[in-house]
């Protein structure tokens, strides 16, 4: 497959790239070239701006785009109307935080999503808009690709080049104590990097359309944060102080979605012990956690 990736060098998007280029696909990257630029020599790179994509995508066709950079309205907008007629599919890296509904537990992908605020700008990126962006663009891509186009929502990320719960990750490679903002009881979703790239893949190459819910079960907090601290026996007990402030998105339904439609698509969400031990060990392989962009 030729395929063409808006981003890709780093956090999730590097492992999708990886799993792109092991599976035999023809990658060309479009991004800044200022985050990792010597990453993946074997695929071709162009290099532009997300606010002006036409000067480095003005040619060419791919069999499918994966848009792992989109985060402002007017960005995502040219990105979709350039390639429209250009690429067969269209893949959206989207989030969990679109729901409208926060606090009920069980949403299927039809759930209402949020509303774009009267007057807000399509060219400034703010967290306040964050959901609502993703929302909006999710829209247009329908609007533009109809059952060719696909939506990813993820919560937390999981694993080596990621942030989420990489606090845990280094607590747990050097010896100190795993401190947690939520409550024990707070429910929690999440995945894998890998498991995660895995799936952008193959909606991708199975050009299936629609939204899914990329999450694993819910469970809560205190389960997944023990499971992480059984790979490094004698780690100190956890530090529960909750505070919501210090919780990104704390609203219980948030993390009690229902995930069926993605697990029916092909998603596959490994043991959290597995992932916790691939954190430690990159940690320890002298790597850091990139910061929470939240």
């Amino acid at each position: 497959m030729r395929l063409l990736v808006l981003g890709g060098t780093k956090n999730l998007g590097r492992h999708l790239v990886e799993a792109a280029l092991t599976a035999g696909h023809h990658v060309t990257l479009f991004n800044r070239g200022q985050t990792n630029p010597d990453l993946f020599p074997e695929a071709d790179h162009l290099i532009g701006e997300r606010s002006a994509p036409a000067a480095a995508l003005s040619t060419g066709e791919w069999d499918a785009v994966i848009d792992m950079s989109g985060f402002l309205v007017q960005d995502i907008r040219l990105s979709l109307e350039l390639l429209r007629d250009r690429v067969g599919h269209y893949t959206f890296m989207s989030t969990i935080g679109v729901y409208a509904d926060r606090t009920t537990p069980g949403m299927t992908e039809d759930a209402a999503l949020l509303a774009w605020p009267d007057g807000a700008p399509e060219d400034k990126f703010s967290m306040d808009l964050y959901g609502c962006s993703k929302a909006r663009a999710e829209a247009l891509l329908t609007e533009t690709f109809g059952d060719r186009g696909s939506a990813v929502r993820s919560g937390f990320v999981v694993g080596p080049y990621n942030p989420d719960f990489g606090n845990w990750g280094e607590a747990l490679a050097t010896g100190k104590t795993m401190e947690c903002a939520a409550a024990p009881d707070h429910p929690i979703q999440y995945l894998d990097a890998r498991d995660l790239a895995t799936f952008l893949l193959r909606l991708t190459t199975e050009g299936r359309g629609g939204a899914y819910n990329a999450v694993s079960d819910s469970r809560p907090i205190s389960e997944l944060a023990e499971a992480w601290r059984s790979v490094v026996p004698g780690s100190p007990p956890i530090n529960w102080h909750p505070t919501e402030d210090r919780f990104h998105l704390f609203d219980k339904g948030t993390f009690q979605l229902d995930n069926t439609k993605a697990l029916t698509a092909g998603l596959t969400v490994r043991p959290a012990k597995e992932s916790a031990q691939a954190c430690v060990d990159w940690i320890r392989a002298g790597n850091t956690p990139p910061p929470p962009p939240h």
